[in-house]
C-alpha cells in the first residue's frame, strides 16, 4: 500500500513539476531569441525529412521490383535515387546546423542565467545567509542553473520527436489504427518505468544535498593552503580522509542500489514494447506473404512502424526525462521567487546631506531565525552627527549586529532605528548604502588588482589612480603598494597567475582604504585591525580619529588603547547599554567598563 502512494505521489509531483518548464523557457528565450527560433526551424525540418527518405525508398523498390520482371527503367528510377542522395545530404547539413545552433543556445543560456543567479543572489537579504537550509537551496539553484540545459535541448527533441512520430503515425493510421495501438500500449510500460525510477533519482538526490555539500567542503578544506598547517601539526590527515570516505561510500552504496532496481525493471519492461514492435511487424510481413501488399508498401509499413515505434518510445522517454528534470527546476523557481524583505519603498526618501540629528535606536530588539535567544533586547542608544563613538562589549553581547542595523543589512524584530527622526525603512537603500563608510572583521579578500581591492570601496572611481592613491595614504596602504611590483596593478592573492600573497595587515590597510575611499557621512570600523599588532592598530585609529573629524564615526575594538580616542565609549552587555560616557567617566564610574580596562592593562605590566 505504502509503496502504491509513493507511486502515485511520484506522478502527481511530476506531473505539477511540469509548471516550471515555462518560466524557464521564459528565460532560455530571453538569452537567444533568434538562436531559439532557427533551432526550432530546423528542427521541424529535420523531424519530416525520415518520412520523405522512407517514402523514397519504398517507391525505389517497388520500380526496381518491376524492371527485375523485365519492364524497361523508367527515368523516375534515377530521379528517385538523386532524390534521396539530396535528402540524406540535405538532413546531414540540417543536423549539422542544429548542432551549431544548440551549442550557441548552451553558451548563451548559461551565461545569461548565471547572471540571473549572481544578481537574485545579491539581492536577497543577508539575514538568509544566517540560514543553513538557504544555502543548501541557493546550492541546488546554482546547479540547477547551467545543469538543467539537457532539459532545454530535450525539449527541442520533443518537438522534432512528435512530428516525426506523427508523420508515421498517420501513415501506419491509414493502414491500420490496431496497428497503431498495440505499438503505444507496448511502449507504455517501459515508459511509467524509467519515470518512477527517475523520480526516485531525484528524491535521492535532493536528499544527498547536504551530504554533497559536506564532501565539497572536505575536498577544499583537505587542499586549501589556509588550513594546510593545521592538517599536518593536528595530524588531521586520516580524520578527513575517513570522513570524506564514510560519506562517498553512503552515496556511492545508495546510487548503486538505484542504478541496480533500475537495470533490472527496466530490461523486462524493454521487452513488453519489443514485442509489440514484433507483434506488428510479422502482421505486415504476413500481409504482404497473402498478396494484400506490394513490397515497396512493406518496406514504407515497416520502416514506418520502426521509426513510429522509435519516435514514440522517444517521446516518452524525453517527456519523462523533461517531467523528472523539471522536479530539479523546483530549488531554482523558489530561488529566483524569494524576495528581499529589506527593500526601498516606492517614493523612499533621499539620505539626510548633510545629517542633523544622527542615528537613534529606540526600543530595538534583534533575534537571529530559528533562535529564540534576543542579541539586542530594547535597546536604546543615541549616535549624535560628528561624533566618534567607540561600541564594546564581550563576544556575542551584539556589537556587529548593532553596526547592521545601523547600516539596514537588518531591520529589528522590534523597535525602530532612525535617522534624523525617520526611519531608515523609509529612506531609499542605495541612496543611504552611499553615505556610509563600513570596514567589517571579516572583510572580503578581492583576488583582483590593487587599484580594484580599494576602487571596489566607490566602484565608480575604480579608474581614477588619484582618489586611490589619495584612500591608500589615508589608511597607510600606500606603503604596502609601492612595495608590489607592478603597484596598483598588481594581482592579488593566489587563485591567479602572478599573484602576490599580503599579509593580513597589509590586506586590513587596503580594507581601511575602501572606506576612506567611500567619503561618506558616516564610518564604521568594526574591528577590521584585529591582524594588528597592538602598535601598528593605535596607528590606524590615530589617523582614524584625524581623518574623521566632522563625520560620524563608529568604531568597535577589543584594545582600550584606541578605545580612550574616542569622544564617546558605550558598553554592550546582555543586548542592552549598560554603560555610556568617555573614559574618564567610565572609569571613575568603576563598572564594567573600568574592570575591562583594568584587566586588559594588567596583562601589560
Amino acid at each position: 500500500m505504502g509503496q502504491d502512494q509513493d507511486f502515485w505521489s511520484g506522478w502527481r509531483d511530476r506531473v505539477t513539476a511540469l509548471r516550471n518548464v515555462p518560466p524557464v523557457l521564459k528565460i532560455v528565450w530571453e538569452s537567444g531569441p533568434i538562436v531559439v527560433t532557427l533551432g526550432m526551424a530546423f528542427r521541424l525540418v529535420s523531424a519530416l525529412l525520415p518520412l520523405a527518405a522512407t517514402w523514397i525508398a519504398a517507391c525505389i523498390l517497388d520500380i526496381v521490383r518491376l524492371v527485375l520482371n523485365h519492364q524497361p527503367v523508367p527515368m523516375m528510377l534515377w530521379w528517385l535515387v538523386g532524390a534521396e542522395f539530396g535528402v540524406a545530404l540535405f538532413s546531414g547539413l540540417v543536423t549539422r546546423g542544429i548542432d551549431y545552433l544548440d551549442a550557441l543556445l548552451a553558451d548563451k543560456y548559461t551565461r545569461h542565467v548565471s547572471i540571473l543567479v549572481m544578481k537574485h543572489a545579491a539581492s536577497l537579504d543577508l539575514i538568509a545567509y544566517e540560514d543553513p537550509i538557504f544555502y543548501d537551496r541557493m546550492e541546488r539553484a546554482r546547479v540547477q542553473a547551467t545543469d538543467r540545459l539537457g532539459m532545454i535541448q530535450s525539449i527541442g527533441r520533443l518537438v522534432q520527436q512528435v512530428v516525426t512520430a506523427a508523420s508515421f503515425s498517420i501513415a501506419i493510421l491509414v493502414f491500420s489504427p490496431w496497428l497503431l495501438l498495440l505499438l503505444i500500449i507496448g511502449i507504455l510500460p517501459a515508459f511509467f518505468g524509467e519515470s518512477h525510477f527517475a523520480f526516485l533519482g531525484y528524491a535521492k538526490n535532493f536528499r544527498q544535498t547536504p551530504a554533497k555539500r559536506e564532501l565539497d567542503y572536505l575536498r577544499v578544506l583537505g587542499g586549501s593552503r589556509e588550513a594546510a598547517k593545521e592538517l599536518k601539526l593536528f595530524g588531521l590527515r586520516k580524520f578527513l580522509v575517513d570522513r570524506f570516505t564514510r560519506l562517498s561510500d553512503q552515496i556511492y552504496d545508495e546510487d548503486v542500489d538505484l542504478a541496480r532496481r533500475r537495470l533490472v525493471a527496466g530490461s523486462f519492461l524493454s521487452m513488453i514494447g519489443t514485442a509489440g514492435y514484433y507483434g506488428a511487424y510479422a502482421y505486415i510481413i504476413w500481409r504482404t506473404v497473402i498478396g494484400a501488399l506490394s513490397f515497396g508498401t512493406m518496406a514504407f509499413l515497416t520502416g514506418a512502424i520502426m521509426q513510429a515505434s522509435t519516435s514514440i518510445q522517444q517521446i516518452f522517454s524525453t517527456l519523462s526525462s523533461i517531467a523528472d528534470q523539471a522536479l530539479f527546476l523546483t530549488d531554482l523557481l523558489a530561488f529566483f521567487n524569494m524576495r528581499p524583505t529589506i527593500r526601498s519603498k516606492p517614493n523612499a526618501l533621499p539620505a539626510p546631506r548633510p545629517i542633523q540629528h544622527g542615528f537613534e535606536f529606540r526600543h530595538v530588539s534583534f533575534r537571529y531565525p530559528g533562535t529564540s535567544r534576543l542579541v539586542l533586547n530594547d535597546l536604546n542608544l543615541w549616535l549624535r552627527p560628528r561624533e566618534r563613538v567607540a561600541l564594546i562589549g564581550e563576544n556575542g553581547e551584539g556589537k556587529t549586529t548593532l553596526v547592521k542595523l545601523l547600516t539596514r543589512l537588518y531591520d529589528p524584530v522590534e523597535g525602530q532605528v532612525l535617522l534624523d527622526g525617520i526611519d531608515l525603512r523609509e529612506y531609499d537603500l542605495d541612496d543611504l548604502y552611499r553615505e556610509i563608510g563600513v570596514i567589517f572583521q571579516d572583510f572580503t579578500h578581492y583576488e583582483m588588482t590593487a587599484r580594484e581591492n580599494i576602487g571596489v570601496g566607490k566602484i565608480e572611481e575604480v579608474n581614477n589612480l588619484v582618489l586611490l592613491k589619495t584612500a591608500a595614504d589615508k589608511s597607510m596602504a600606500d606603503e604596502v603598494i609601492q612595495r608590489l611590483p607592478r603597484e596598483y596593478e598588481q594581482q592579488l592573492g593566489r587563485r591567479f597567475e602572478n599573484g602576490l600573497e599580503l599579509s593580513g595587515g597589509e590586506w586590513q590597510k587596503l580594507a581601511l582604504a575602501r572606506a576612506y575611499l567611500r567619503d561618506a557621512q558616516v564610518l564604521i570600523l568594526d574591528e577590521p585591525t584585529a591582524a594588528l599588532d597592538a602598535r601598528s592598530e593605535f596607528e590606524v585609529f590615530k589617523r582614524f580619529a584625524e581623518l574623521t573629524t566632522g563625520k560620524t564615526a563608529l568604531f568597535i575594538s577589543h584594545r582600550f588603547s584606541t578605545v580612550r580616542m574616542a569622544d564617546r565609549i558605550v558598553v554592550l552587555e546582555n543586548g542592552k547599554i549598560a554603560e555610556d560616557g568617555d573614559h574618564e567617566q567610565l572609569f571613575r564610574l568603576g563598572g564594567r567598563y573600568a574592570e575591562m580596562f583594568e584587566m586588559q592593562a594588567a596583562s601589560y605590566r
